[in-house]
């Protein structure tokens, strides 16, 4: 590998780099750089994996329906992708004004008529988040990275950054290789990336986000459980593998790391589910934790850095990674391709510039 020369090296495995990867392989040389042993180790393989178009930031929330297409009629190879999950957001009577007003309302009676699990009484109204769908992460990354190899792609595993000079010289755990772009795909480690390229820092703050699985209730259909978040996001908790997954949907500031469950927001987060649903937890079947990315404004970041020649900037996902992956894929590769982007107001809205770089 050492002085090997490549068009694009795009620098992490997440599900977003690897979609990237595998649409820039199309028609450029690319090598796609991962730190960890495999690909999707962090955010990705940690992400509640739920295709919700109206979740997150107004350009997420763009990119999740342009990418509507890929995951309802994904191409050969990927598999089935989506399996429909309702997903409702639930509110007391102090929490009404926080729901969603664009989507479907029902009241506290009509939501224990349709969602049993929840404890009567407890919700005072909801609103339906409709178009959800479980996603299947294993085969999305699976089947990008198996495109991205079929279209001669280069996949480093084990292979830390430890250096980037303009060229670009790329110096990694496993030698050194050039590439005309970087694409900086580096999740947590996004500014971390662009530190060792000499390039400024754009202040992406990664935020922790604990959680855990506990057994169902007996006799439950856990097939016609939705996902049920409170209305101020102070919890959530969806089926998982036949287990019940709950978080406290937490955002707490971590410096890029190999993130670890905080076993308080685990007890608050589980405390909480127990009042809203019918749920008795004896004990934490598995536990866990993952970094989910924001830039200062909470919307992605994609593009070419304005004072940094081959520096590509993609990073600023917020837990969204995974259900936007094609659409990204597809946008980093028009924008580095320098052709027109499919949404030229959308790529303007997330460039880098308007952070004033």
């Amino acid at each position: 590998m050492t002085g090997q020369t490549f068009d694009v090296a795009v620098i992490g495995g997440g599900v977003a780099g690897v979609a990237a990867a595998a649409e820039l392989a199309r028609d450029a040389s690319v090598v796609l750089i991962e730190r960890e042993d495999q690909p999707g180790y962090h955010a990705s393989g940690r992400s509640a994996a739920l295709f919700a178009p109206n979740y997150g930031s107004g350009p997420m929330q763009e990119l999740t329906l342009q990418s509507a297409d890929f995951f309802t009629a994904p191409p050969e190879g990927f598999g089935t992708l989506l399996s429909p999950r309702g997903f409702v957001f639930i509110a007391r009577e102090d929490q009404l004004a926080s729901l969603p007003k664009s989507l479907p309302q029902v009241s506290g009676a009509e939501l224990e008529a349709e969602v049993p699990l929840i404890r009567k009484g407890y919700a005072a109204g909801a609103a339906w988040n409709e178009g959800a769908s479980d996603i299947d992460v294993h085969a999305l990354m699976q089947g990008y990275l198996r495109l991205a190899k079929a279209r001669g792609a280069v996949v480093m595993t084990g292979a830390e950054v430890r250096g980037l000079s303009p060229g670009w010289q790329v110096e990694t755990s496993k030698g050194s290789l050039r590439a005309r772009v970087v694409v900086n795909a580096a999740g947590a480690w996004v500014d971390e990336v662009a530190k060792l390229a000499g390039v400024a820092p754009l202040g992406f703050t990664p935020m922790r986000r604990s959680a855990c699985t506990v057994a169902a209730p007996e006799g439950l259909d856990i097939g016609k459980v939705p996902m049920i978040v409170d209305a101020d996001e102070e919890f959530y908790l969806k089926p998982e593998a036949g287990r019940l997954m709950i978080s406290l949907a937490d955002e707490t500031p971590s410096p890029p790391c190999d993130a670890q469950p905080e076993e308080l927001d685990l007890a608050v987060g589980v405390d909480r589910a127990m009042q809203a649903c019918d749920v008795q937890v004896r004990r934490l079947e598995s536990r866990w934790a993952g970094l989910r990315t924001f830039a200062p404004d909470r919307a992605p970041v994609v593009g070419f850095d304005p004072a940094a020649e081959g520096f590509f900037w993609m990073g600023g996902h917020g837990g969204t990674g995974v259900q936007t992956a094609p659409a990204m894929g597809r946008l980093v590769a028009d924008l580095v391709r320098g052709d027109a982007p499919e949404d030229a107001a959308l790529a303007a809205e997330i460039a880098p510039g308007r952070f004033g770089c």
